[in-house]
């Protein structure tokens, strides 16, 4: 009634006057009383935890701040996992007293945790703990172990038992990982591969190199790691470079599978173009598997017995040779006690 009446004219106001007499309405509003209003209503929702917006902002806070606190990142955890941002905080607390129960200590959790936020959100007893009992009652592992195993290959909390590490399991047993080479937590990492789309292609890459199923079979339970290698990065270069570039047998790669581990480009190519310059071959064991000091002593005591072998053909049955000849058997001596010993202290095994 009062608005109608300000646009009336002021004719009608009189008119209208003695019958409804009005007060002209203040033109400017009070907004400091209403901001002051407003703040107050802000502090009132701030300083109780109990409303629902305060609430859920505190709560997500804490969620972060707690992740946070085990050298998670936040940022990744959200992206990867955006389930985090509804999960209740004793849902992931709960987490991380499942892995401590199973000997995981929280260093490695935040490790874990970071590296696959999926487990933020992980429901302990259908997930984890499932995981946990086929490692203990069907892998074998020993419970002091089930950490070892878990640290080495976090994405073991990630599979599903029914759909991917039993079946996996069984294939293994069969193809000969029984007994002495029972998985064990070394390698338990081979549970997370899928036999059709990665075991079975690297078994037939290597049959279709030249070796038997049989040989196969013996070279990858010898040599567990050469399932977890990829076929483009390093199977096929490295057979490349052995068959082309050091014409080797393949006779030599069933004896010594774990050619396969060491890096083609950071050992594997250097040393064979050392030995190449040098005139000189050496099985692959005592090419790859001894370190570079040994490998550098090794191949100056083969260049002074070629030395000493010429030396000796050309001053052979004179005096002068036979003096050469006992020279020649104290230094090699002595360069084999110095390698005997240097192999000895870093624990590796010398053969002459």
């Amino acid at each position: 009634m009062l608005i109608r009446l300000q646009i009336f004219p002021q004719t009608l106001i009189h008119l209208h006057s003695p019958l409804t007499p009005v007060k002209s309405p203040n033109p400017r509003p009070n907004w400091t009383k209403q901001s002051q209003f407003l703040d107050g209503f802000r502090t009132s929702l701030s300083s109780h935890p109990n409303t629902p917006i305060s609430d859920s902002g505190l709560r997500f806070r804490q969620k972060l701040l707690y992740i946070q606190s085990l050298k998670v990142n936040s940022s990744k955890a959200l992206h990867k996992n955006p389930n985090f941002r509804s999960v209740p905080l004793d849902t992931v607390k709960s987490v991380e007293k499942c892995l401590y129960s199973m000997g995981i200590e929280r260093s490695a959790l935040g490790r874990i945790l970071d590296m696959h936020p999926q487990l933020l959100t992980s429901d302990p007893y259908n997930d984890l703990y499932s995981v946990f009992d086929f490692l203990l009652n069907e892998v074998h592992i020993p419970y002091p172990d089930i950490q070892k195993s878990i640290i080495r290959c976090p994405r073991l909390l990630l599979c599903t038992v029914d759909n991917q590490l039993r079946p996996t399991l069984y294939f293994l047993k069969n193809l000969g990982f029984v007994g002495a080479h029972a998985i064990t937590c070394q390698n338990t990492l081979l549970l997370v591969y899928s036999v059709e789309g990665t075991l079975l292609p690297k078994l037939e890459y290597l049959q279709n190199l030249g070796f038997s199923f049989k040989e196969v079979v013996n070279m990858v339970v010898r040599s567990p790691g050469l399932l977890t290698y990829s076929i483009e990065k390093n199977f096929r270069p490295k057979v490349e470079y052995f068959l082309d570039e050091m014409k080797g047998d393949l006779a030599e790669l069933r004896r010594f599978p774990q050619y396969f581990s060491f890096s083609l480009e950071g050992k594997i190519k250097p040393r064979h173009r050392v030995l190449v310059e040098h005139g000189f071959s050496l099985p692959l064991p005592e090419m790859l598997k001894v370190s570079d000091g040994e490998f550098n002593l090794r191949l100056i005591e083969t260049q002074l017995q070629l030395v000493d072998e010429r030396h000796l053909n050309s001053v052979s049955g004179n005096q002068d040779g036979n003096k050469w000849r006992t020279s020649t058997i104290k230094r090699s001596a002595s360069l084999k006690k110095k390698l005997k010993n240097r192999c000895t202290s870093r624990g590796r095994r010398f053969t002459n």
